[in-house]
Parts: structure tokens; C-alpha cells; sequence
């Protein structure tokens, strides 16, 4: 009697700690795709029909005399499962990457 509850017991368990069926997923968009590298920089602009969007521009910088680097700005968005939108801007360059965030709650 004990077998037949513990392989039960096995089996519920086994059960529970399958993964559960994912909620109904829409195929996402390409909507907009563009860019351009060049020897002084880049940019690149897409979106998709999720909500999800990126910018960004890399421009060549004379740091010093000598020494030259990337100074990229940009930003990206995206919209969470709870409905969310959350965004970013942000510059990167000789000083590291500097971010900031902008949440949008939809409206109730």
C-alpha cells in the first residue's frame, strides 16, 4: 500500500513541475529596420510591432592628441507582460554608460 502512495504521491509531483502551457503568443513584426555604418560612425533605428523600438547613433570622438572613441546615444523600449512600457535613453562614451529609465503605467 505504501508503493502504490508514494508512486501517487511521484507522479502529482512530477505533474505539478511539468511547464505550464505558455499564454497565446503572437507572432512580432518587423515594422521598421534602418541603418547606415560609415567610417566616422553609425546609426540604426527598428521597431517591432510588439511595442519594442531601438535608436541609437555612434559618432567617432577626438578624446585626445592621439586617442579617439565612440561616443554612442540611443535609446529602447519595450513593453513588459503586465503591460509596462519601459524606456531607456542613454549615452555611452569616455565616461562610461549612462542610462535613464522612464516607466509608463497604462491607465487603469
Amino acid at each position: 500500500m505504501q508503493k502504490y502512495v508514494l508512486c501517487a504521491l511521484a507522479l502529482i509531483a512530477v505533474a505539478a513541475a511539468a511547464p505550464q502551457q505558455p499564454a497565446e503568443q503572437h507572432p512580432v513584426y518587423v515594422l521598421k529596420q534602418e541603418s547606415d555604418v560609415g567610417p566616422d560612425g553609425y546609426t540604426f533605428d527598428f521597431e517591432t510591432s510588439d511595442g519594442t523600438a531601438r535608436q541609437e547613433q555612434g559618432t567617432l570622438k577626438q578624446v585626445s592628441e592621439d586617442h579617439q572613441a565612440l561616443e554612442i546615444k540611443g535609446s529602447y523600449k519595450y513593453v513588459a507582460p503586465d503591460g509596462v512600457v519601459y524606456a531607456v535613453t542613454f549615452t555611452a562614451d569616455e565616461h562610461g554608460f549612462q542610462p535613464q529609465e522612464h516607466v509608463e503605467h497604462p491607465s487603469q
